[in-house]
């Protein structure tokens, strides 16, 4: 939810001053979104519900969800490659094709939008959720992110038609520089690379 995170749990969490805690009974995702998008919030959100993969299910029911998949690319030098979308750093990503597996959209969209060519592809390491209005829609997007590696360490080329304006190499040690400058759920990702 742009710089926002809502998190779904069973456990009861105590609210801090980087959390609100949000009531089932009133729970709405759309007027949530629409009021971090009007105040700009930047916080955490935290949902305690009895069951939080069933609540996902009825969210789901109520918007439009489009599925997307990407990588976390590794090179022969063990940098990893990240992309600069509309001013912020990300990992390539993009939506699946009507009858495309997941896996394959992965592997698709990295190859687009960096103009590589992926070597191996490994395991899934998780799914996250990005909400956004699109035309007036309210959209979930679900993103499959996968390891992948790349047996060199090829030249990039960003797909500028995707809004895409540098493509690049990180070696663990500079992640810094991307944490400093990209969305909640990348940084999370990202966050046990070292």
């Amino acid at each position: 939810m742009n710089e926002s995170a809502l998190i779904l749990t069973h456990f009861h969490e105590t609210s801090s001053s980087s959390t609100q805690n949000i009531d089932i009974q009133d729970f709405d995702i759309k007027k949530l979104f629409q009021q971090i998008v009007e105040n700009k919030l930047q916080q955490t959100f935290i949902l305690q519900t009895d069951d939080p993969k069933a609540t996902l299910k009825e969210i789901k029911k109520a918007v439009r969800v489009i599925n997307a998949a990407g990588g976390l690319v590794k090179n022969a030098n063990s940098d990893y490659l990240f992309i600069k979308r509309l001013g912020k750093w990300d990992l390539p990503k993009g939506k699946v094709e009507e009858g495309e597996k997941m896996r394959e959209a992965a592997v698709r969209e990295v190859a687009e939008e960096c103009s590589i060519e992926i070597d191996s592809l490994g395991k899934k390491i998780e799914s996250t959720y990005h909400v956004y209005v699109l035309k007036g829609e309210f959209i979930l997007k679900k993103t499959n992110w996968y390891k992948m590696k790349v047996n060199s360490v090829p030249d990039l080329i960003p797909q500028t038609e995707e809004d895409i304006s540098d493509a690049k190499w990180f070696s663990a040690k500079d992640l810094h520089i991307i944490r400093e400058n990209t969305y909640p759920l990348i940084k999370a990702l990202i966050a046990d690379l070292n």
